[in-house]
């Protein structure tokens, strides 16, 4: 079986990276403010919002540091391709957020919200293009027939 060239470059993996450890710093210094200083009144139901959104924005930057961990590591040659693509090794599922729970956080947490969810979507994105190339574009053919059935098509019109 031979081996696939990864679409990412260490650069790549390196600044998402540096993307990822800022955003939890940033996330740690907000959440760690008391409500008050979060811009939070006294409204327990606004209080749990900001709670169940604060561990949404911690198992996202989790989840995506450890995936970019492991791409490091692929990149320094401490992981084979095959231990790379392992299941344990993805992204896996992180919940989503509320957009409307969401509006009714301070300015602060709606970014968080936001820019860990954008970062989180990019890396998905980058892992299923990854396992696309790693299944070849003759199996992707196979698993989408809508998009053989336009090539075909197409390939009638122009000739």
């Amino acid at each position: 079986m031979e081996s696939v060239q990864s679409p990412f470059t260490a650069k790549l993996v390196e600044s998402l990276y540096i993307e990822a450890m800022v955003l939890a710093d940033e996330a740690r210094s907000y959440f760690e403010l008391t409500p008050r200083e979060q811009g939070l009144g006294e409204q327990d139901d606004i209080r749990i919002d900001m709670s169940c959104e604060s561990l949404r924005v911690t198992t996202r930057l989790m989840h995506s540091i450890a995936w970019l961990l492991n791409q490091k590591a692929f990149f320094a040659g401490e992981l084979s391709e095959h231990q790379l693509r392992s299941r344990s090794r993805s992204l896996g599922k992180c919940s989503t957020s509320d957009p409307f729970v969401v509006t009714r956080l301070p300015v602060e947490a709606q970014r968080l919200v936001h820019e860990t969810q954008h970062l989180l979507d990019r890396l998905i994105r980058l892992e299923r293009s990854l396992e696309a190339d790693r299944l070849g574009f003759a199996e992707v053919q196979a698993m989408h027939p809508m998009v053989h059935q336009m090539q075909a098509r197409l390939a009638s019109e122009l000739a």
